[in-house]
């Protein structure tokens, strides 16, 4: 029963990372309809860029802050790419991001290699319910949570939260009362920049990220973001915590390398569901 919640709760730490991954790939979803291929890709820059500037050139906090800033301006960049050009359509903006993706990845290769990389984090540990875990692992959860809280707020309460749900909501309409919906999708990619990049520095002290790590980041996460539709931010992060938690006691109780499979498997059968369930409703 011990080694049980251990699981359970390792497996809440990691779907903080999935549930950020995620959520970037349903922020660009929702105002470009565009499928950021790239979104692991952040994660792993996020963390490289982290581990660098944590040898000695910046404080902890400070570092961190740098990275995730660094991966909102890459964001940027794919934006551009992807959506810059008017009038470009959502397959050829996808194979853009899937593109990008590749040469990100040589870039990394490049600039620092395949070996994996573990940055310092908040070093302890804290008993929860006679279980001893990680302290970086409970700031990795607590973290997506304040996160998806601010964003909530961001949406709701700010003037370009507001404008991009409208763009999101209709994009037609929203350039009828003069919001910038290109500006707004670039935003989105920012945004969705941040999130990844934050997700790899906050998952780098405890789970050794390399380039290989791209894959089951952007599989993961966007496994989590199917659950949500594509569009539910806090279905999204629902999405990762269920996907942790399997991945972790399949790790544990059978073999960690099925976790990217298990990802697959239920990415697929949520579509399924969800494929049947709106052919249902187009039927009443």
């Amino acid at each position: 029963m011990q080694d049980l919640l251990t699981y359970i709760l390792s497996g809440l730490a990691l779907a903080g990372s999935f549930a950020l991954v995620g959520s970037g790939i349903v922020v660009v979803y929702r105002v470009t309809h565009v499928l950021n291929f790239a979104q692991g890709m952040l994660a792993v820059f996020g963390a490289m860029i982290s581990s660098t500037l944590l040898g000695g050139m910046l404080p902890h906090g400070v570092a961190e802050l740098v990275a995730v800033l660094c991966c909102a301006v890459i964001g940027v960049i794919i934006g551009v790419a992807a959506i810059g050009k008017p009038g470009t359509p959502p397959m050829i903006s996808l194979l853009i991001t899937l593109g990008l993706g590749m040469i990100a990845t040589a870039v990394v290769i490049g600039v620092w290699g395949q070996t994996p990389v573990s940055p310092p984090g908040v070093g302890g540990s804290v008993d929860i319910l006679g279980v001893s875990l990680e302290t970086q692992r409970i700031v990795v959860f607590l973290a997506a949570l304040v996160t998806f809280a601010l964003l909530s707020v961001f949406f709701a309460r700010t003037d370009i939260g507001k404008a991009l749900t409208a763009a999101a909501s209709n994009a037609r309409a929203a350039r009828l009362v003069g919001i910038n919906t290109r500006a707004m999708g670039l935003v989105a990619f920012a945004i969705s920049g941040a999130l990844g990049g934050l997700a790899g520095v906050l998952i780098a002290p405890t789970t050794a990220v390399s380039v290989a790590s791209d894959l089951p980041l952007v599989l993961s996460g966007f496994a989590a973001a199917i659950f949500g539709g594509l569009r539910s931010p806090w279905m999204t992060f629902l999405g990762a915590v269920i996907l942790g938690v399997v991945g972790q006691l399949v790790a544990a109780y059978g073999n960690g390398s099925y976790q990217t499979p298990v990802a697959l498997l239920m990415m697929l059968v949520i579509m399924i569901v969800r494929a049947r369930s709106m052919t249902t409703e187009e039927a009443k």
